[in-house]
């Protein structure tokens, strides 16, 4: 019991100190043998559980997933300076006009982040074109928060099949699948978050209105015009984007399940558990070498655009491997036979199970892809036998556990959302509410509603 404790005292801790602002690189490692100790007393083996299991899991998720966080910090990183995000943003914006300027401020951040573009080159493309908008449509500028957190932290996040970014992408080695795993569901959901989102903020907007509010006054706001004559053709600017979700589809569907992969097992991996992989690393690296060569005029810099992407990524990658070792660590421990236990014996339903224990996960480390990876590292395996036993296609685990680590990964001391309403000069009390409704309220609305559709066989 003293063991369970000193867990749940970690897990308080870890969510605790990253919201005070203390880095994870740090925080994993020491409340993980923190927890050790809790758990083995005078027996703790603490050396030999940090260098033998948590580093070991630290390597072994770079191992499998550096590449993506890097292409993907990179390939953001040159269509945020080639101007692309901002022409692509723009077009989308001018199309729609400012009577729709909410939905075009949604549907851009969406458009990028669908294509591979960060998040947080998203915020920071985006922001400017939506203060302009509206300002000229009389919106408050609080509702633009979250307009941006619909558009790039919700369903391309994790809903739409095929999304290259990486919350999508890591549960592929642990069942089997790809990006477009589970379709039919993730277009169901993508299109519930995206039209509820809407309405949400369709009736924030009206309401502000009729109230008299207004933009609002920002004495201290800073936005540069963009100077449009130096961005690239939206057609132009868009076909990295198209290449990358075309290309993942063809390798990942078609050229690598028909090709020979025998020659793995000498590698000590299944062709299953790379090809989404593979085929999204390929994608991303054509759609650089497109987004360079069609913008080699208008990158200024272009090793230096590729030198900040890569350095960008870093910190990434190293704080999600630092959460996947801490969860490493914490499997190790004989208390964590009865945490596992209680989160299997919430539900015989492994979708029920896993979307619960995802979404805890993604709220206590307030990251997505660090929850998920922390749950699926140490229930993964067990989801999938629970899923064969019922009869429950793998694709479906993908898109639940996808859906699922979007859901309270977006609490207050979410790094993203407290990065965001940095962009935009707002501050939690003026602009969360609107966040959490698009991207952990109706989420996690839309997340029962798969699981029943997935319950009654919809793949």
């Amino acid at each position: 019991m003293v063991g369970v404790i000193g867990v749940i005292i970690s897990l308080i801790l870890l969510m605790y100190l990253a919201y005070r602002g203390i880095t994870v690189l740090v925080l994993a490692p020491i409340l993980a043998m923190f927890a050790v100790i809790m758990s083995d007393g005078a027996n703790a083996h603490v050396m030999a559980t940090y260098t033998e299991i948590f580093m070991k899991a630290f390597a072994g998720y770079a191992k499998s997933y550096f590449p993506i966080f890097l292409l993907g910090a990179i390939f953001g990183k040159l269509m945020d300076d080639s101007g692309a995000a901002k022409s692509i943003a723009h077009a989308i914006a001018n199309k729609l006009g400012k009577d729709k300027a909410i939905m075009a401020v949604v549907l851009s951040c969406a458009v990028l982040t669908y294509g591979g573009v960060s998040l947080f080159v998203v915020a920071f493309a985006v922001f400017p074109i939506a203060t302009s908008l509206y300002r000229e449509a009389d919106i408050p500028k609080r509702l633009i928060p979250g307009s941006i957190g619909l558009g790039a932290f919700s369903f391309t996040m994790t809903a739409l099949p095929g999304t290259p970014q990486i919350q999508n992408a890591i549960p592929m080695p642990y069942f089997g699948t790809d990006a477009y795993a589970a379709p039919t569901l993730g277009i169901i959901a993508g299109v519930l978050m995206c039209v509820g989102g809407l309405l949400w903020l369709t009736y924030r907007a009206k309401k502000a209105k009729a109230a008299g509010e207004g933009y609002g006054d920002h004495p201290d706001e800073a936005v540069n015009e963009i100077d449009t004559s130096k961005l690239p053709p939206c057609l132009l600017s868009l076909l990295p984007i198209i290449v990358v979700l075309v290309l993942n589809f063809v390798l990942g569907r078609k050229y690598f399940p028909n090709t020979d992969g025998t020659y793995l097992a000498d590698y000590g991996t299944k062709l299953s558990k790379v090809t989404g992989i593979w085929s999204l690393i390929i994608a991303l690296v054509v759609a650089i070498i497109l987004t360079i060569v069609l913008n080699f005029n208008r990158l200024k810099d272009t090793k230096k655009s590729v030198n900040q992407g890569a350095i960008g990524s870093l910190l990434a990658i190293t704080n999600t491997c630092s959460e996947v070792g801490y969860g490493n660590v914490i499997k190790s421990l004989a208390a964590f036979a009865m945490i596992k236990g209680a989160i299997l014996g919430v539900s015989s339903n492994p979708l029920i199970s896993e979307a619960i224990s995802v979404n805890v996960l993604a709220g206590v480390t307030g990251s997505a892809s660090g929850g998920m990876s922390i749950a699926l590292e140490a229930l993964g395996a067990q989801y999938m036998e629970m899923a064969k036993a019922a009869g429950i296609n793998p694709q479906v685990l993908h898109r639940i556990a996808a859906l699922s680590c979007g859901g309270f990964d977006t609490l207050p001391h979410n790094g993203a959302v407290i990065t965001l309403l940095g962009i935009c000069g707002l501050t939690h009390k003026q602009s969360y509410k609107d966040i959490a409704v698009c991207s952990v309220v109706i989420p996690l609305c839309v997340l029962v509603i798969v699981i029943i559709l997935a319950n009654m066989g919809v793949v």
